[in-house]
């Protein structure tokens, strides 16, 4: 449910502070590893088309 959720919200363009809610829903194991890699990647790349922009 959170994984979907962090998702979409990245997906939507809603990436500011999403980094540091990425670290913390991981390190109280809210996201496995694979989501949070999943996540961060897609973040970086959200981020990455932002800044081309």
């Amino acid at each position: 449910m959170l994984y979907r959720t962090c998702k979409r919200m990245i997906e939507k363009g809603n990436t500011a502070g999403m980094a540091t809610k990425l670290d913390v829903f991981y390190a109280a194991n809210k996201l496995t590893e694979d989501e949070y890699n999943e996540l961060t990647a897609l973040l970086a790349e959200k981020t990455e088309k932002k800044e081309q922009v």
